[in-house]
Formats: structure tokens, sequence, C-alpha cells
């Protein structure tokens, strides 16, 4: 009886069986992943970014206690 009401409400609503993401959803989402992380990876490894974590970690380590 649920599953009669939960068609009759996809019916109605003009949703029918439009719960989740399809593949084509999933390899968008998978591909937007992997270039953000390699536009990332880009990022933290350009010579401006690594110098200024050198630089912040180097003022770190060398604070007095």
């Amino acid at each position: 009886m649920r599953m009669i009401w939960f068609r009759v409400r996809a019916v109605i609503g003009g949703r029918a069986g439009d719960a989740g993401m399809s593949t084509s959803e999933y390899a968008m989402g998978t591909i937007a992943a992997c270039a953000f992380a390699a536009v990332l990876y880009k990022v933290v490894t350009s010579d401006v970014v690594s110098t200024a974590l050198q630089s912040t970690i180097g003022k770190a380590l060398d604070v007095p206690f």
C-alpha cells in the first residue's frame, strides 16, 4: 500500500522515479572532482604557495619556548 501511495504522489507531482543521480551525473561529478583535485594540486605545488608553506612552517619551528 505504501508503494502505491509513493507512485501516486510521484505521478501527481510530476517526478516519477527521479529519486537519485543517474550514471551520467555520477560521471560528470567524478570528472568535476578530478578536475578540482588537479587544479588544487597545481596550486599547492606552485612555487609561491610552496615558499609560503615552507616559510610558515619554518617560523613555527623557530618559535622559542
